[in-house]
């Protein structure tokens, strides 16, 4: 999967998905200052790259998990790449909110599914983990056997390989951290003396450029 994970990190550097900017860092939601911004979302504009993804998802869970029944998507950002991969694979889909719905039936997850299925979950990105793992606890509830999870990009984290750990939760990505800014750094995207700024910040971002 070098790879792919490789073409994967050239496709987002090129549509923009992901953005370099380490003298001049983005400001996350959380409060914290990056040199990185991600949005998976422009991928489905490009029917090549979102093509790309789904083939890759696809070979991947076919060889870790070839005896899964069903594609869980995290909504909202996998979605659309879940459904994609689920009808490559000719495969049942639902999708996992982050809460259940205040209104209607209530439902966490939507879709048809059986209790004791077994489940390769999808997300678009994975930070911290929290949310990802989340969607995991939400079908584990709802009797679903979750044989793992899979997502395009990961930063990395220790507290996301932490979680994953500590919930007995398998993850894959088809891309990270680590090969997206060696990959940057050849094309052209970032210098060779941006690599230490980029490296740092993944080591602690809660502090990182904080004065």
């Amino acid at each position: 999967m070098e790879k792919s994970a490789k073409g994967i990190a050239e496709y987002l550097l090129q549509i923009k998905a992901i953005k370099l900017q380490p003298s001049n860092p983005f400001t996350w939601a959380s409060g914290w200052k990056s040199p990185i911004y991600c949005d998976n979302r422009k991928t489905l504009s490009f029917p090549e790259v979102r093509s790309y993804i789904r083939d890759s998802f696809t070979q991947l869970i076919k060889e870790l998990y070839p005896n899964a029944e069903l594609i869980a998507g995290v909504a909202t950002g996998a979605i659309s790449h879940g459904a994609l991969v689920a009808d490559k694979m000719e495969l049942p889909f639902i999708y996992v909110r982050s809460e259940a719905k205040e209104h209607g039936l209530g439902n966490q997850i939507e879709g048809y599914y059986l209790k004791g299925q077994k489940v390769v979950v999808v997300e678009d990105l994975i930070s911290t983990g929290g949310s990802s793992l989340n969607a995991v606890k939400a079908l584990r509830e709802a009797g679903c056997d979750v044989l793992g999870m899979t997502a395009i990009f990961t930063y990395e984290f220790r507290k996301a390989a932490d979680g994953f750990k500590s919930a007995g939760c398998r993850l894959d990505t088809l891309c990270n951290y680590s090969v997206l800014i060696e990959t940057a750094v050849k094309a052209g995207y970032v210098t060779e003396a941006d690599l230490e700024t980029l490296r740092n910040w993944r080591l602690d971002p809660s502090v990182w450029g904080v004065k």
